[in-house]
C-alpha cells in the first residue's frame, strides 16, 4: 500500500510504500471500542472514596420518638435515607479499574486505527520534522507553513527530539509523540496524524 508523502510546506510530494497488514486491515469497530475503554481505565488512578454510615459526621441520638408523630420511624441521621447520611455501598481508594487487554488484540486494533485513518485521508508522511531550537514559534511557524494552523495535530517521531518536545508543549492544538509512546486513544482524537518516515518503520516493526 503507498501513502501520501508530504514535504516541508504541506504539499504532496509523491508516495511512500507500507505494509498493508498495518495500513490496510479491515476497521473493526468492535474491537477499536474495547481498546480505547480498558486503555482510558487502565489510566485510571481509583483515588475517589466516599463514607458509609459508619464514617459520616452524625449523632447517635434518635431524632424523634419511635412512635406518635406520624412520621417515618428513624433511628440515626446517618441512615443512607436520609440528606447528608452515609453511603449504602460507597466507593473505595483501593478499587481496581484495570482491564486486560492481550498484545494480539492491542496489536491489530492500533492496525485497524491507522488504516481507517489512512482511508479517512487524516494520515500523512512526512520526511522528518524537526526545528533549530526549543522554540514554541519554530513549532507553530513551521505547523502554519504547512497549512495546519487552528487544526489539532498528532505528530509522531520515531525518536524525540528535545528541541521538537519542548517547543511544542505549549500549543493546545498539537501533541509530539514518540511511536513506542503512541496510544489508540490519541490516534481517535485528533484529526490529523503526521508520521515520519523513522515513525512508520517503527510502527511496522513492533505493531507487524
Amino acid at each position: 500500500m503507498e501513502l501520501k508523502l508530504l514535504n516541508a510546506q504541506g504539499q504532496p510530494a509523491g508516495t511512500t510504500q507500507v505494509s498493508d497488514a498495518l495500513f490496510a486491515r479491515p476497521y473493526n469497530e468492535a474491537l477499536v471500542h474495547q481498546v480505547v475503554v480498558a486503555y482510558q481505565a487502565n489510566a485510571r488512578q481509583g483515588t475517589r472514596a466516599q463514607k458509609d454510615r459508619s464514617q459520616v459526621h452524625h449523632s447517635t441520638r434518635k431524632p424523634w420518638r419511635q412512635k406518635g408523630t406520624g412520621r417515618a420511624r428513624a433511628g440515626m441521621t446517618s441512615s443512607p435515607l436520609w440528606r447528608h447520611g452515609g453511603k449504602i455501598f460507597p466507593s473505595s481508594p483501593d478499587e481496581n479499574f484495570k482491564q486486560k487487554v492481550n498484545r494480539k488484540m492491542y496489536r491489530a486494533a492500533m492496525a485497524t486505527i491507522l488504516s481507517q485513518l489512512a482511508r479517512e485521508e487524516r494520515l500523512a508522511v512526512i520526511d522528518d520534522f524537526r526545528v533549530d531550537a526549543p522554540k514554541t514559534k519554530l513549532v507553530a511557524q513551521k505547523l502554519k507553513e504547512m497549512g495546519l494552523a487552528g487544526t489539532r495535530v498528532l505528530l509522531i517521531t520515531d525518536e524525540l527530539d528535545e528541541n521538537l518536545l519542548l517547543g511544542s508543549r505549549n500549543l493546545k492544538d498539537a501533541l509530539v509523540l514518540a511511536a513506542h509512546e503512541t496510544d489508540p486513544v490519541a490516534l481517535v482524537h485528533f484529526p490529523k496524524v503526521l508520521l515520519t518516515k523513522g515513525a512508520v518503520a517503527k510502527f511496522e516493526e513492533m505493531w507487524q
